[in-house]
Formats: C-alpha cells, structure tokens, sequence
C-alpha cells in the first residue's frame, strides 16, 4: 500500500512541476501540438518494445524455446511497467527474472540476460556521451551543463569499470565478502548459498559472453536503434512545438534528467526527472514551451508505459496467482 501511494505521489508531483513551471501558456502549446506526432511517437515506443524483445531472445540464446514470441513481449512490457512503478526502477529486473523463471529459464540464466542487456546499455551510453563530448567542445556550453557532463561521463566509466574488476577478481570477492558476512554472524549455510548463487551467475553469465560474434553485434546494433528511438521522442515532441533544438541537446538533456531521476529513488524517477529536465530546457526554449515538451516527453516515455504495460504485468504475474485461487475454491 505504501509503495501505491509513493507512485501516486510522484506522479502528482510530475504532472504539477511542469504545470506549474509553464503557467496558462503549457494548455495552450500542448491544444496546438499536431496529434500524427503524438501517434507517431506512441508508434515509436511500441518499436521499441519490439526491439528489446528480439535483444531478449537473442541473449536467452537456446533458451529461448521455452518462452513464446509472444510470451517474451509480455517479459519486456512487464518489465518496463515494474522499472517504471517500482522505487529506482529496482521491480524490473526481479520481473524479469521472476518471468522467465515461470518458463523453465533458470534464474542465473535469467539475472545473466539482464546483466548483459544492461552492459549493452552502457556500452551505448559510453559511445554516445563519448560523441557529444567531442562534439561539446566546439560549442559554448554553461558551467552548469559541463559539470554535469563531466560527471556523467565519470559515472558510465566508473561503472564499466566497476564491472571489469568484479569479473576478473570475483574469486577475491567472494572470499572478502564471506569474511565480512561472518564478522556480521551470517550462518555458514546462507554465506555457501549466496556464494553458490553467484558462481552460477558468473558461470551463466560467461554463456552469455560466448554467444557469437554476430549475434552479440546483433544486440548491440539492436540497443543502438532501441535509445535513438526512445531518445528522440523529446526531439520530436520541441520539433512538433516549433523549437529546433539540436539532437544532441535533447539526449543529453534526457540523459541527464533521467539519471536524476534514478537517484531519487523515486518511482520512474517522478518529479526528479521533471525538475531536472525544466532546469536544463527552460534556458534555451523559454518556460511554456519547456513545460509542454516535457509533458509530451513523460506521457510517451512514462505514462504509456503504466497504462498499457499494467494490465500486461497483472495478467502475466497475477494469472498463476488467480489459478491457484480457483484451485483451493473447487477443492
């Protein structure tokens, strides 16, 4: 229940910032927005779901068999609802995991598809603040937006290197990391459950790594496509408000605000996100112009996402739970 009233909150308070941010004008620039944009975006999304879920298959490798094509757009739908629900978006991989487990995927198979979908993640974000800081350093940019550059970039090097160090010396750690669990009198059992646990993800995980070249390639081409798409829906949205705002800007901007977002711990980054995204924005398109994209933005990149990824999610989690009920009703 708390977790219900926690989203409810953080919606409210991403609807109201930008309102409040724009004043009388935001109603007005949103009645004006062209409707086949808005469609267009919606459709862009969809893509994207449809992208993620080839991303996911491809990575089950083999395993793959045991979950529908249709059943595996169900996984990512579910999944994206829970990122969005949940506080710092910690639901989605636990439904994806949860997910595939139900169709006889193990869960170290399962935690390792995520890892890797998340390593092809960063590996996209590495290559594209990569460009956009070459590209920065022929432009003017405030103070404010190169420390916020600058740090960003620090952060998606720190953590791919933070994950290169945990593969290579994941022995070390798990010795040093048994050592702190007994001086916290963790019992023997748990601390040889929980290093078992993760030696069959590493070991999962390792399979993954060994899937071909071509098809590794395959997934990456595949997360490219998914970010551009998704990462253009501000673009687009400036673009149907009359602002041509460079590309490049706009991912920046949503890079930036959506990394906010997940460090409030807030659900889908709610109200963070917003605020960030007004700060940045609001300078270079005015205040009314700023409000309304960002409302458009949210309502493709977030909204949507709750309204048509719920009823996928409680059907998908919440089925198995029902026929149990049924079950214990006619007995």
């Amino acid at each position: 229940m708390s977790r219900g009233i926690l989203l409810v909150i953080a919606l409210l308070a991403a609807v109201l910032i930008p309102s409040l941010l724009g004043g009388g004008e935001t109603w007005s620039r949103l009645q004006s927005f062209p409707l086949e944009w808005l469609l267009i975006m919606f459709g862009m999304i969809l893509l994207c779901w449809v992208i993620n879920t080839l991303r996911l298959r491809l990575l089950m490798g083999d395993q793959c068999i045991k979950v529908s094509r249709l059943k595996s757009l169900g996984v990512v739908m579910s999944a994206e609802f829970a990122y969005c629900a949940t506080p710092g978006g910690s639901g989605g991989p636990l439904t994806i995991m949860a997910l595939l487990a139900r169709h006889g995927v193990r869960p170290a198979r399962g935690s390792a598809v995520f890892a890797m979908d998340q390593l092809s993640d960063l590996l996209f974000f590495l290559c594209a603040l990569s460009a956009i800081l070459i590209y920065a350093l022929f432009q003017h940019l405030s103070q404010r937006l190169e420390w916020m550059l600058t740090v960003s970039a620090i952060s998606l090097f720190g953590g791919l290197f933070s994950c290169v160090l945990m593969a290579r010396c994941h022995r070390s750690l798990i010795r040093l990391s048994g050592r702190l669990l007994a001086r916290f009198n963790v019992k023997e059992a748990t601390r040889l459950r929980w290093a078992r646990k993760l030696l069959h993800f590493l070991a999962a995980f390792t399979d993954t790594l060994k899937l071909p070249f071509q098809t590794l390639i395959t997934v990456f081409a595949l997360t490219c496509l998914h970010w551009v798409l998704r990462y253009s829906v501000l673009y687009l949205a400036l673009r149907g408000l009359g602002v041509d705002l460079q590309w490049a800007w706009c991912f920046l901007i949503q890079m930036l605000s959506l990394s906010a977002g997940q460090f409030s711990l807030l659900p889908g980054g709610a109200g963070a996100a917003e605020l960030t995204s007004a700060a940045l924005l609001a300078p270079m398109v005015g205040k009314s112009t700023a409000a309304a994209a960002i409302l458009i933005w949210r309502t493709v990149t977030y909204y949507f996402y709750l309204v048509v990824g719920g009823p996928v999610f409680l059907l998908m989690l919440g089925r198995p739970l029902l026929k149990k009920l049924m079950k214990f009703k006619q007995a």
